[in-house]
């Protein structure tokens, strides 16, 4: 696994350079977003970690600048903020992720192994806080004839009913007999059609709408 890690802050930088190293993570370590972008196009990592706080140019910024330069390539957020504001507007840009720094190493490779299959990761601790963020830009656009799910196809609820299981794309394609392209072309069409950025997000929406709770 190769990331480059952006952060401002020499010791952390240092620190968590050393310890993902120990874990067998190839680390590229910058102290700016702009050395960064530049490092991004030059080492081709399979993920970025990115310091939300930084001076000159912040994490969304530099967020902005990855994401004009790569659609696809997973970034987290590495912070010490927990405040609903900022995971909302780290998402808004597109991150792939939302950690807390006081996390365990061991924790963190694990995220980067999800960001890289195409998760999103949020600290556990601010659940709670993604879920109603989830819900209110749902609640936002609701058509108050119904669910916010009423725009999605039978088919597509009964994948969205798989992903809220944490079904892969294959497992999912292995219980309805369709092919896997298939189920991922059903998940695109379900994020989008919900607004989301993530099948894990639209899994937390629906868990917590509890549109299948009466199944199984």
């Amino acid at each position: 696994m190769k990331v480059v890690l952006i952060d401002d802050h020499a010791l952390f930088r240092e620190g968590l350079e050393g310890l993902l190293k120990r874990r067998g993570v190839e680390v590229t370590a910058c102290s700016n977003a702009e050395e960064g972008v530049e490092m991004v196009t030059s080492v081709n990592p399979d993920a970025v970690m990115v310091d939300l706080r930084m001076p000159e140019v912040d994490g969304i910024r530099a967020l902005q600048m990855l994401r004009n330069q790569n659609k696809e390539i997973p970034i987290l957020i590495l912070t010490t903020s927990d405040d609903a504001g900022d995971l909302k507007n780290c998402l808004q840009h597109e991150a792939s992720g939302y950690l807390l720094k006081d996390m365990e190493p061991d924790e963190l490779v694990l995220a980067l192994k999800k960001v890289i299959a195409g998760e999103l990761v949020v600290a556990p601790e601010l659940a709670s806080t993604l879920a109603s963020i989830i819900q209110n830009k749902n609640s936002d656009g609701d058509d108050e004839n119904g669910s916010i799910f009423s725009c999605l196809s039978p088919r597509e609820m009964e994948i969205l009913s798989h992903l809220t299981e944490g079904q892969s794309n294959k497992v999912i394609a292995r219980h309805l007999g369709i092919a896997d392209g298939t189920v991922k072309l059903h998940v695109k069409s379900i994020l989008k059609k919900l607004g989301l950025h993530s099948r894990v997000e639209a899994a937390v929406l629906a868990a917590n709408e509890g549109i299948f709770s009466n199944q199984g």
